[in-house]
């Protein structure tokens, strides 16, 4: 897909990776970038930059996403690429007392968030991709959706249902040229990554935003699934799938090293 006189769509545009996208598909020659998010003030910011245009959008209310799109398309034309951006970092305990954690705060924020607004994007969209021959999803996730997050069970499993949902609607909506791509760094060098305790999302090549936005432009160019920022994810993932007690025994000795290091 090219990017060039489309209209495209970036939810959590204000900051972090969505800002970096909104700019980089500007630059593409996009016809117009509609940066949605709940900062509505760095959303009209980043807007402003691109020529675009700015909706406050709380992508865990299925209204909002509405909104979103039925003025998108009603100002500027059909959304030929949305991208379900926006994430939270919320739930992280290095020390993992217990992985059911002690409410269902923040599972139910994160599920919200990482899968269902996923599910409200695909929901109202389709059947308008559908009526006019096709469209494009691009579902930002984490290499987290792939392998895990050491010490923050919510974020993981919903980032592993997150793909699910993907790989779905990439497999439900390929007769109907509906294309999806999901984005799956690991470290990048974002508010949400300063947000969280030093782990094993860091340190590994830690990326600037600006060049995962190159990596997403050139994996939309191939309508590649499975974009990947950090190329050593996918050798993880073989590892993983190869030997699981293995993979499990591993993972586990990295939790025991957080455990000693915050626990000092």
């Amino acid at each position: 897909m090219q990017v060039t006189g489309k209209v495209v769509v970036v939810t959590g545009g204000a900051n972090g990776i969505g800002r970096a996208l909104c700019e980089a598909f500007h630059n593409a020659g996009a016809a117009k970038v509609v940066v949605a998010d709940m900062d509505v003030a760095n959303a009209r910011a980043v807007a402003a930059m691109v020529d675009g245009a700015a909706f406050k959008c709380d992508v865990a209310q299925e209204k909002d996403v509405v909104h979103v799109i039925e003025e998108t398309e009603r100002q500027f034309g059909p959304i030929a690429l949305f991208c379900s951006n926006a994430g939270i970092g919320g739930g992280f305990d290095p020390m993992s007392e217990n992985a059911g954690g002690a409410s269902d705060e923040p599972w139910q924020r994160s599920w919200a968030i990482h899968v269902m607004a996923h599910v409200y994007a695909a929901r109202h969209l389709v059947p308008r991709m559908r009526a006019r021959g096709g469209g494009y999803f691009l579902n930002t996730i984490s290499a987290a959706g792939l392998l895990s997050q050491v010490g923050s069970p919510a974020y993981s499993t919903t980032k592993h249902a997150a793909v699910g949902f993907a790989e779905n609607l990439a497999i439900s909506h390929k007769a109907h040229n509906i294309k999806v791509s999901i984005l799956c760094p690991q470290g990048v060098d974002t508010n949400m990554l300063r947000s969280i305790p030093k782990g094993p999302q860091s340190g590994d090549g830690d990326l600037t935003p600006e060049q995962v936005a190159k990596d997403v432009l050139a994996g939309l160019e191939q309508e590649t699934f499975l974009i990947l920022p950090h190329p050593q994810v996918l050798g993880y993932m073989r590892k993983k799938t190869e030997n699981y007690d293995r993979w499990i025994g591993g993972m586990a000795k990295i939790q025991a090293k957080m455990r000693e290091e915050f626990g000092k």
